[in-house]
């Protein structure tokens, strides 16, 4: 999109620019291309589908970059006073379900999104799946109604409506939200009552989208946020070479900034050369000694400041339009929590610059307050331990995403799985590290009472076999609980073993001075703690409390 060009001019853009990053999503054959090509004054070397094979098969397959600048819009004056223009990048993304990961990537670098519906079809399973990657990452939204020009001109305003506040075509997921119209659907969602246009990318003037779409995009903008400081980390989505100069890697800037003769001959933003680029901008960077062949796509950054790791620890949030459990009845759970898991499932993860596949084995807290966001945990805050098939370069931050890709592609189903923040990077193959999780899988065991000695101690059985060294279990909690009765009778612990047989003393506590509980000490993954649960049978004898249960918690 920007690129450096001849790599010795000194004369510098007199204009300061403001630029802003917006996706063009939607499903595929929905016409974001040439809705691109209608905004778009200026190109980059990826833009309008120049792949080869893109112009073979007549589908966009990568990441194209484009752009046009406007005037800044009166409500932003005043934060981008020192600004002279806006500049609105276009990011237009792969409609292909097969192509997911390049629009996730790619959705990671932009700060709005134009969702594109063809008018004529209505809602299909990409644009579902585009408007789940929005509310994971971006603030703000522009629906574009394409193809009018399609509709007869009697009927053209019908239809419009129509589709505007009668959607007929709504992805099963969708549908199982009780979202029956347009507006419903998004009102289900963080964006509300987003702006919607209705436009012919290829009509003739008078649906030209051009002036209609720049007036919606300049009045949905906000001064973005932009942190200059801190480490260097770049996106490279293109590298090309210059005879005589050098190599250029375009791509944007996700972190901290550069100048030029930072180790960089020289910058250009759309053709005009810059002597420095920040969070957000979009740029062509000139280096020399680096062989363009090596290189596709990647990341630049400061030495040091991005890490290699192979498993993170991840504070994540399932979409709530993925309807399959993710959790299933294995469960783990941090040391000294209750909690459920994930068995061992493979996800794909997209992370920085990359989608890899991981094993996942979530773990969580349940007593803390659910997050508020676009997606919805079972309970509580949850985690995930997540474990790569190859080392990741990524910032220690990184937002990721997980999902199933090989998913069938036909299918109408949401393939985003769940999303998060890593907050931990480490070594899978590190024992020491891993070990510091503390994770342990939750067991439960159910005994019988076997005789009552007096109001505080009573004598268990079928709990432990006769080889049991039951002084490894003293002082866990244990509790007393009716078999035809849901509510436990007395909390107590084990005292220590009665006989030889495998039997053993517990003592409860009086409901009216509760003890502290004892505090179980695991030092190995997946060892005791024992969870509660609901006995089954009976103890039998003539000393016996026949319908009383001893059970572990």
């Amino acid at each position: 999109m920007a690129e450096a060009e001849a790599g010795g001019n000194e004369d510098q853009a007199p204009a300061k620019v403001l630029n802003i990053n917006v996706g063009v999503m939607g499903h595929v054959d929905s016409g974001k291309t040439s809705l691109v090509r209608a905004l778009s004054k200026t190109l980059s070397t990826a833009a309008l589908d120049k792949h080869p094979q893109s112009q073979e098969r007549g589908i966009t397959l990568d990441l194209g970059f484009s752009s046009f600048t406007v005037p800044i819009p009166d409500h932003m004056k005043t934060e981008a006073q020192d600004y002279d223009v806006l500049q609105f990048t276009l990011v237009d993304c792969p409609g292909h379900a097969s192509l997911i990961k390049t629009i996730i990537g790619g959705a990671q670098i932009i700060d709005m999104m134009i969702l594109v519906i063809d008018v004529t079809k209505g809602v299909q399973t990409q644009t579902a799946e585009c408007l789940v990657i929005g509310e994971i990452l971006m603030e703000k939204i522009l629906i574009v109604l394409n193809k009018i020009d399609q509709i007869p001109e009697e009927t053209r305003t019908e239809k419009v409506e129509k589709v505007k506040k009668g959607l007929e075509k709504v992805v099963p997921y969708l549908q199982t939200l009780s979202c029956p119209t347009m507006q419903q659907v998004f009102a289900s969602t963080k964006f509300k009552n987003p702006d919607m246009v209705a436009v012919s990318a290829t009509g003739g003037s008078a649906d030209a989208p051009a002036d209609v779409l720049v007036d919606k995009l300049k009045g949905i903008s906000r001064f973005p946020q932009r942190i200059i400081t801190g480490p260097f980390y770049f996106s490279v989505d293109h590298c090309f070479p210059i005879k005589g100069k050098g190599t250029v890697l375009t791509g944007t800037v996700l972190s901290g900034s550069v100048r030029v003769n930072d180790e960089i001959k020289s910058i250009q933003m759309f053709k005009k050369p810059v002597n420095k680029i920040a969070q957000g901008d979009r740029a062509g960077i000139l280096v020399t000694q680096l062989d363009a062949k090596l290189i596709e796509r990647g990341v630049l950054a400061t030495p040091g400041s991005v890490p290699s790791f192979s498993a993170i620890v991840a504070s994540v949030e399932r979409v709530r339009f993925f309807k399959v459990p993710v959790l299933p009845e294995s469960m783990i759970s941090v040391m000294g929590c209750k909690g459920t898991a994930g068995s061992k499932r493979k996800y794909h993860i997209t992370i920085g610059h990359s989608t890899i596949m991981a094993t996942a084995i979530f773990f969580r807290q349940p007593n803390l307050e659910p997050a508020t966001s676009g997606a919805d945990c079972e309970s509580g805050s949850q985690w995930v331990l997540l474990l790569f098939e190859k080392v990741v370069t990524a910032p220690k931050d990184s937002m990721l995403i997980g999902s199933l890709l090989d998913t069938d592609i036909h299918s109408n189903t949401c393939r985003i799985v769940f999303f998060g923040k890593a907050l931990i990077v480490m070594d899978k193959d590190n024992k020491d590290e891993l070990s510091r999780l503390r994770l342990f899988k939750p067991k439960q065991k159910v005994g019988h009472v076997k005789r009552v000695v007096d109001e505080s101690v009573v004598i268990g059985k079928d709990l432990f076999k006769k080889e049991t060294d039951i002084s490894k279990f003293m002082n866990l909690k244990i509790t007393l609980e009716k078999e035809t009765e849901k509510a436990s009778l007395l909390p107590g612990y084990i005292e220590g073993s009665f006989g030889s047989s495998g039997q053993y003393k517990v003592r409860a506590r009086p409901r009216s001075s509760p003890a502290k509980t004892p505090q179980v000490r695991c030092t190995q993954p997946h060892g005791l703690p024992v969870s509660r649960g609901k006995g089954k049978g009976k103890a039998k004898g003539e000393d016996e409390d026949e319908d009383t249960n001893l059970v572990f918690v």
